[in-house]
């Protein structure tokens, strides 16, 4: 059985040539074929040997994730779903802005953990998404954005179906592909990993040096109201987040986001505000507060206008730096915590 060559790393192409005796250049050419150029067939690799062409047909095949399926939006916000390897499907979606364009991918079919106010995490983890699967998205919903919006995707948000830290190695070999000169040469700084707190692997990723932004995904930080609504507190609990935050800012120097999905009546009083306040100043923060979007079965609701505003007003009175990211597809079942494979 074959080998799906997009499985390999730079190093193994090495090897590879060094075993049938072509000149170590040639690494570097088949790699720029599979990430820059992204084709689907070694007959399209027109500066490789002959020779070289039939090794690789002989032992390998090239696969790409695909797009099943996809909509839009009537606020310009498109969904889609891609078919991987094995058949497996998960969602991505690309918001447009007024200066920019942010692409939402998936690390995992399925979510290894169950927030209780999320649909995905109703669908249970099926696999992990490998690391060209994960390009696979951005890779094509740049050319869909090219088309849509005129313009390439400026921003990588890892908020997709899925936990990233715990598809680890995965998702980490995908960023060294998205931001390689050799590929879509993507900058980090504008690429962002979101968690639901795997302490142990926030710090991990703070060794990589990868210089990426970090998300975390709060909802409250009362230990239990989270551990009532995030099954990830109950072994990873704020204590633990916080010493994982803490390192993590020591060693990047990059401030965290945390994201907050205001839900009425439970985490949206002026105590929760006040115990925000008091987590945010752990290191250098900023809030992304949400909006709660509709997820079938779900006990929540979207908080009222008014506690929204007077939410946002007791965190800028302590000077907090906090954003109301306001619904986007909604209509779809884009938004946050609504991709479920239901497209």
């Amino acid at each position: 059985m074959k080998q799906n060559i997009r499985s390999l790393k730079f190093s193994d192409f090495e090897k590879i040539i060094e075993k049938i005796e072509e000149p170590r250049y040639r690494a570097r050419q088949i790699y720029r074929w599979l990430w820059k150029k992204n084709v689907r067939s070694f007959h399209e690799m027109k500066n490789i040997s002959k020779r070289c062409r039939e090794y690789l047909i002989n032992n390998f095949t090239i696969t790409h994730a695909k797009i099943s399926t996809q909509i839009k939006s009537k606020d310009g916000t498109i969904k889609f779903l891609f078919c991987l390897d094995d058949g497996s499907k998960c969602e991505g979606v690309l918001i447009p802005e007024k200066n920019r364009v942010t692409a939402c991918i998936s690390s995992q079919v399925g979510c290894s953990f169950a927030c209780k106010f999320c649909a995905t995490g109703s669908m249970k983890r099926k696999r992990n998404i490998m690391s060209y699967e994960i390009f696979d998205q951005v890779s094509l919903m740049m050319d869909k954005s090219f088309k849509e919006y005129n313009m390439g995707i400026t921003n990588i948000v890892y908020m997709g179906m899925g936990e990233p830290l715990v598809n680890y190695q995965n998702v980490v070999d995908s960023i060294n592909y998205l931001t390689s000169k050799e590929a879509l040469n993507m900058s980090s700084k504008r690429i962002t990993v979101s968690t639901v707190g795997v302490s142990k692997m926030i710090k991990k990723l703070a060794d990589e040096k990868l210089k990426v932004n970090l998300a975390v995904s709060l909802h409250s930080a009362n230990n239990l109201k989270r551990s009532e609504i995030m099954d990830i507190n109950n072994s990873n609990d704020l204590g633990k987040l916080k010493d994982s935050l803490i390192y993590f800012y020591n060693k990047t120097k990059i401030k965290i986001t945390y994201e907050y999905v205001l839900l009425n009546d439970f985490n949206d009083n002026i105590k929760d505000a006040q115990e925000l306040i008091q987590f945010s100043k752990i290191v250098p923060s900023k809030i992304n507060l949400i909006e709660f979007n509709n997820v079938e079965n779900s006990k929540f609701k979207k908080s009222t206008n008014k506690k929204t505003i007077e939410f946002i007003s007791i965190l800028k009175k302590e000077n907090i730096v906090v954003n109301l990211r306001r619904s986007r597809g909604e209509d779809v079942d884009a938004a946050c915590g609504q991709l479920a494979n239901k497209i």
